[in-house]
C-alpha cells in the first residue's frame, strides 16, 4: 500500500497510490503529478489521508452533472418522492440544473459554479425561493453521490443560497369568511367552500372527499385520498420519437411573436435527448387528473365535522342523487362528495378560477386560496379560543410549530389582551404596595413639563449659588 513518487521524461513528477482493488479484482492505483516534487507529495499525501478515511471517490470516470441528475432522479429519487413532486424535480433539473452546471464532471464542480449560476437564474427573474428549491435539489443529488463515494465533498453545503423572506399569510377574518360564504351560498359548490373554509382542509382534500369516507354517525370526516393533476408519461417504446414533432432544439428569436403574452415568456430550448411531449403519446399514462394519497400519514387523520353542516351535506348528497339521475348513462361514478354535472371530481383549475370570483363578488381584496380556507380556519380557530395542540389535530400537522405559522394573531385581539392585562394589575385610579409609596396614574403631559421646567430652574440657581 506504498506509494511511488518520481520524475517522468516529460519533466513532471509523478505520484501513484495504491488505493486497493477495482471491482473487477485488478489492483486500484490513482496517478498524481505536479511541476515540482514537493507539490505531488502534498497531492499524494491528501490521496492516502482519504484513503485512509474511507473518503477516497471509486476509481473510473465520474459522470456528469447532467449524467448524475438523471440517473438520480430515474433510479433513486423516484422510489420515494411523490409523483408530482418528481415532476418538480424534474423541471427544475432540466431548465435551470443542466443549462446551469450540467456538463461539469461531478468531481469538478466547485461552489464558484453554483454560485454563478444562481446569480444568473435571480438576473433572469426568478424567485429567491425558487432558486432555493433548485439548490435544496442539487444538494440533495450531491449528497447521494458524496455516499457512494463518487464525490470527496458536496460542494452545495459550501454554498449559501439566497434568503427566502417567509410569505405573509392573508387569512380571512370573520366577518370577511362570512360574506364569503355568503356568495358562495348562490352556487351548486357552497358545501365545497364550507369545507375548505369552516375545515381548513386542503385544495386536493377537498376534491378528493369520496362518500365512502364521510362517516354521518359519527359525524367525522376521513381524508383518505386527494386529487391531484400530473403530468403524463410515455408509454411507447421510444419517447423521444414520439414526440419529434414538437421537439424545438434552437431558442426563440428576439421578437418572437408565437409566445407573445405568455406569462412565463418562451420556453426554453429541449434537451438533444428529450423525452417530453408525452402528452401528445397515444399511449400515454399515469397523468391527468388522478387520486392520489396524502403526503404523510397524519394527514389521512379523521376530522370531525361541525354538527350544522350535517343537514347540509345531506341534502347537497341528496341533491346529487337527482343530478345521477337525470345524466343517466353519461354519469361516470368516482364516488366523489363534489362532483361536475358528469360525475367527475371538479378541476382545481376551475375551483381556483371559481374562488377568485367568489372573492370580487363577496368585496374581498385578492388572496391566494391557502390564505382563505387553511389559514383561515386555524386562524378563527384561536380566536375562538381553542387551544394550539387542538388546532394542530384539526389541522394534521406533524409539528406544532407548523400550527403555529398557520395561526396569525389580530390586533385588536391583541389590544383587547393587554387591555385585560392592565385591569388585572392596575384595577384603580390609585395603589399603595404594602410598606412602599403610594403610586398614582402617570401625569399628564402638561405636568410632566412643568416637573422638568422646575427641575431646570433648580439646577440653574444652584450653578448660579457656586
Amino acid at each position: 500500500m506504498e506509494s511511488s513518487i518520481y520524475i517522468g521524461t516529460d519533466g513532471w513528477w509523478h505520484g501513484r497510490v495504491t488505493m486497493g482493488v477495482k471491482d473487477d479484482g485488478s489492483p486500484d492505483r490513482r496517478h498524481r503529478r505536479a511541476r515540482t516534487e514537493a507539490e505531488v507529495k502534498r497531492k499524494v499525501r491528501a490521496l492516502e489521508e482519504l484513503r485512509d478515511k474511507g473518503r477516497a471517490p471509486k476509481a473510473g470516470r465520474k459522470p456528469t452533472v447532467e449524467q448524475w441528475m438523471t440517473t438520480y432522479l430515474t433510479d433513486i429519487a423516484s422510489l420515494k418522492l411523490k409523483p408530482r413532486s418528481l415532476d418538480d424535480y424534474w423541471s427544475k433539473t432540466r431548465n435551470d440544473i443542466i443549462p446551469g452546471v450540467g456538463k461539469h464532471r461531478l468531481d469538478k464542480l466547485q461552489p464558484e459554479h453554483l454560485e454563478r449560476m444562481y446569480r444568473v437564474m435571480l438576473d433572469e427573474g426568478h424567485a429567491p425561493s425558487h432558486v432555493l428549491k433548485v439548490h435544496r435539489i442539487l444538494s440533495r443529488a450531491l449528497k447521494i453521490a458524496h455516499r457512494r463515494r463518487l464525490i470527496v465533498e458536496n460542494v452545495a453545503t459550501l454554498v449559501d443560497p439566497p434568503t427566502v423572506d417567509e410569505t405573509e399569510a392573508n387569512p380571512f377574518t370573520t366577518e370577511e369568511a362570512k360574506a364569503f360564504l355568503e356568495a358562495a351560498a348562490k352556487r351548486p359548490t357552497f358545501m365545497r367552500w364550507c369545507v375548505g373554509v369552516g375545515m381548513g382542509f386542503r385544495q386536493g382534500e377537498t376534491l378528493g372527499l369520496r362518500w365512502p369516507y364521510v362517516d354521518f354517525e359519527n359525524e367525522l370526516f376521513r381524508p383518505e385520498w386527494q386529487l391531484q393533476r400530473l403530468s403524463w408519461r410515455h408509454g411507447c417504446k421510444d419517447p423521444h420519437a414520439c414526440g419529434a414533432k414538437f421537439h424545438r432544439f434552437e431558442p426563440c428569436p428576439p421578437d418572437c411573436a408565437t409566445h407573445r403574452g405568455y406569462k412565463r415568456g418562451c420556453p426554453k430550448p429541449c434537451p438533444r435527448g428529450c423525452v417530453g411531449h408525452a402528452r401528445a403519446c397515444p399511449d400515454r399514462k399515469n397523468g391527468g387528473l388522478v387520486f392520489t394519497r396524502p403526503k404523510t400519514k397524519k394527514s389521512r387523520n379523521a376530522v370531525p365535522i361541525p354538527p350544522p353542516f350535517i343537514p347540509y351535506l345531506r341534502e347537497h348528497k341528496a341533491q346529487q342523487e337527482g343530478t345521477r339521475e337525470a345524466a343517466g348513462e353519461a354519469w361516470q361514478e368516482h364516488h366523489v362528495v363534489f362532483s361536475r354535472p358528469d360525475g367527475r371530481p371538479l378541476d382545481p383549475r376551475q375551483d381556483w378560477e371559481e374562488f377568485k370570483e367568489l372573492l370580487e363578488e363577496a368585496g374581498i381584496d385578492d388572496r391566494r386560496l391557502y390564505d382563505g380556507s387553511r389559514h383561515t380556519a386555524g386562524t378563527i380557530l384561536n380566536e375562538l379560543g381553542v387551544d394550539m395542540p387542538t388546532i394542530m389535530e384539526i389541522l394534521r400537522h406533524t409539528q406544532i410549530s407548523q400550527t403555529r405559522r398557520y395561526v396569525q394573531g389580530r390586533s385588536h385581539l391583541s389590544k383587547d389582551a393587554m387591555r385585560r392585562m392592565g385591569d388585572t394589575f392596575m384595577p384603580g385610579p390609585k395603589v399603595t404596595l404594602p410598606g412602599g409609596p403610594e403610586l398614582r396614574p402617570a401625569p399628564s403631559i402638561e405636568t410632566s413639563n412643568e416637573t422638568t421646567d422646575s427641575r431646570a430652574a433648580r439646577a440653574k440657581r444652584r450653578r448660579r449659588i457656586r
